[in-house]
């Protein structure tokens, strides 16, 4: 540690600190533009100024290191002085200087409110202006459906410049010009192709990077904000909703350092147009081949009367990609009073709950891919499955002694690693020590096997997974202190349907068999749209939009999107969270849980919670680690030999990626213009790569 003096306090500070690191643990507020505590220094926007005693001029904090400060004559700390006159100085010459060009577009900026150059103008600049000179003007700049431009405004930071190189892994952003002259730009000015290129918007200081779908929506300071959690993907991302009304405007990141940071992917942001399009607003029955509108009562009596008719065991239930675990817990509930125990969830027929949380959990956890040195995936794209956690492994790719070995199709996943192989031959054949990588693994402190939906998808996913925790076992991968078995779920869903044992159990069906004809009367499908239910079968769709399950269905329901109820759901790597509910499901669309719990009764069947809960207290009950959110119930190494000892032969097939389109994986996302959009212009890119 080293010893400061900050504003006549004295503080002690690690010798690798910057001085604007060291001011602030002072409680020290230093403004700053360019300087980004997950970017790369830049010391290009000097309004992060402070004064070194001894020293001919103000220093730039930000790229000044606490070990280059020299001590006093007599050996006495250094002192730093934020505050003087010269400081004061500095930073509104500074300021005079930023001004210089930036036009005066605050009250038509859509980055007014929330502007960092407006708030700190505010607080250490000054109130004239002697620049009567035309102010230079640039043109702006294409790039592409999500970030919209007015390069006017530009202050040169670079934050986007270094953000696009070194988080999102796609440089395509760059500074031509010097000077004046100088302007930022992309390559060729085609659109950006990142699935990050959102957080442009968060971490420009100006208006120059705006958000394009949500442009001249909305002021900051007209919006509700509620704390929710995204279920895009299996990550569970922090998140903030902002609603006008009933209506969401806007999705924000929050910084959630386990999990996402303080970054989130395109899709979790733009997604919101999609949460107003294709809605369902009131129940539907299939009348002669065609749906017609019904009320809820009639929509019960359709059910009603064909369950009436139908044997408990030819019932099954098939969980989506969305569903929170209340809604699945209340559905297992009600086809367990009719001697049913058809179960599933969408991608999850590899997986054994009785096996213990650790045979399905990531269990190195998201954080802990940072303290690992080698990487082997299975299966999997975690650029299309997880992409903020693909930034994650690239940040750690980034600070060397980090090797990534894959398994699967190739793909572009921004960091550079060793293609070992298309299928599971290849497992085998690493399992058998006939590759290099199996070296690597064997002689790293804390390896990673990732398996990923590509290949617990399969038919054949059970075997797949037993052989990837083989391998784990054999490379030291599970060891005290270390668990490095992981499988990376790529749903919201899935974890919480495993612990509350949403899965075909004694005598019941996978979501496999229960799509084959004939196996099944009555379906009920919770926002399950990626299954094709054969015919004969009476589908009954609990969903939010007009998607594949609706299109199919015999009889609709229409429930609540994840913005408009209070559910808990299980990330990836098990750890336990809740949305919150930021606005109200449209027309007559209700809480999945309390139409589950209507159903009931209509059915005679009558489960046993009037409430959300009670709902939960029987929830807590049956599976207490739930209760405890924002935590993680570890998996334990026996469990992972548990799966290991299940053995089984893959078939030589090679893993196909399971997501095919980053930006259309779920029925809101399919019903949102914006990543429709995305879509296209992602599809023209990779066209274009192929050429």
């Amino acid at each position: 540690m080293t010893k400061l003096i900050i504003d006549g306090k004295e503080i002690d500070v690690p010798a690798e600190y910057t001085l604007l690191q060291a001011c602030e643990a002072a409680g020290a507020e230093i403004p700053r533009f360019c300087y980004h505590e997950r970017l790369s220094i830049a010391g290009n926007c000097r309004m992060c100024l402070v004064e070194v005693k001894g020293g001919p001029k103000p220093v730039a904090s930000c790229a000044w290191g606490v070990r280059d400060c020299r001590p006093g004559p007599k050996g006495e700390p250094p002192e730093i002085s934020t505050r003087s006159p010269m400081v004061k100085k500095a930073r509104e010459g500074v300021m005079e200087f930023l001004l210089i060009n930036h036009p005066l577009d605050c009250p038509i900026c859509d980055q007014g409110g929330e502007c960092d150059l407006q708030d700190q103008a505010m607080g250490y600049g000054v109130d004239t202006s002697r620049f009567a000179e035309n102010k230079r003007a640039v043109e702006d700049k294409y790039l592409g459906a999500l970030v919209k431009t007015s390069m006017n405004r530009c202050i040169q930071c670079t934050r986007c410049v270094r953000f696009s190189a070194e988080v999102a892994g796609a440089p395509e952003m760059g500074a031509t010009g010097r000077g004046e002259d100088m302007e930022i730009t992309t390559y060729l000015e085609h659109a950006l192709t990142s699935e990050l290129q959102g957080n442009l918007v968060d971490i420009c200081p100006v208006g120059a990077l705006t958000s394009k779908p949500y442009a001249f929506a909305a002021r900051p300071w007209e919006l509700g904000k509620t704390q929710s959690i995204d279920v895009m993907d299996g990550l569970g991302s922090a998140i903030r909703v902002d609603t006008r009304g009933r209506e969401v405007m806007r999705i924000l990141p929050r910084i959630n350092e386990a999990v996402n940071e303080e970054w989130i992917s395109d899709k979790t942001r733009h997604v919101v147009d999609g949460l107003r399009t294709q809605r369902l607003d009131r129940p539907y029955i299939r009348e002669a081949g065609k749906l017609r509108a019904a009320s809820w009562p009639e929509a019960f009596a359709a059910i009603a009367a064909k369950a009436a008719r139908t044997d408990g065991k030819r019932i099954g239930a098939i969980a989506g990609d969305l569903a929170g675990v209340e809604e699945m817990f209340a559905l297992k509930d009600l086809l367990a009073r009719h001697g049913s125990s058809n179960l599933a969830v969408q991608g999850g027929d590899a997986f054994d709950p009785a096996l213990g949380r650790g045979s399905y959990l990531f269990n190195p956890t998201l954080a802990g891919v940072e303290q690992a040195d080698a990487l082997l995936i299975i299966g999997a794209n975690p650029r299309k499955e997880a992409a903020v956690f693909n930034a994650r492994i690239r940040k750690r790719w980034r600070a060397g002694g980090f090797k990534v070995g894959v398994i699967g199709a190739k793909a572009d996943l921004t960091y550079d690693y060793d293609h070992l192989g298309a299928g599971t031959e290849t497992l085998g054949e690493l399992a058998a020590g006939k590759h290099s990588f199996m070296d690597v693994l064997k002689n790293a402190k804390h390896p990673i096997i990732m398996v990923g939906a590509g290949a617990a998808a399969r038919h054949d996913g059970a075997a797949i997974l037993a052989a990837a925790a083989k391998l784990a076992l054999d490379v030291g991968a599970v060891k005290d202190g270390w668990n490095g078995f992981g499988v990376l779920h790529e749903t919201a869903s899935r974890v919480g349907a495993l612990d509350i044992g949403f899965t075909a159990g004694q005598g019941g069906l996978n979501a496999a068999q229960m799509t084959t004809f004939g196996t099944l009367d009555l379906l009920f499908l919770l926002g399950a749209d990626e299954i094709k239910a054969p015919d004969g079968t009476f589908v009954v769709y609990i969903g939010t939009h007009g998607d594949r399950g609706a299109h199919r269905a015999d009889v609709i329901l229409p429930a609540a999107a994840y913005t408009e109820k209070s559910a808990i759901y299980v990330n990836t790597e098990g750890r336990v969270q809740m949305t919150g509910r930021a606005a109200f499901p449209p027309g007559e669309a209700r809480e999945d849980w309390a139409i589950v719990r209507a159903l009931s009764e209509a059915l005679g069947k009558k489960i046993g919670y009037d409430s959300l809960a009670a709902l939960r207290q029987a929830v807590f009950k049956a599976v207490p680690h739930l209760i405890r959110l924002d935590q993680i119930e570890a998996g334990s190494a026996d469990q992972i030999k548990k799966l290991a000892g299940k053995g089984g032969s893959p078939e030589k097939a090679p893993f196909k990626p399971l997501v095919e389109d980053f930006y259309l994986t779920n029925p809101i996302a399919r019903a949102s213009a914006v990543m429709a959009e995305c879509s296209r212009l992602a599809s023209g890119h990779m066209l274009n790569a192929a050429e």
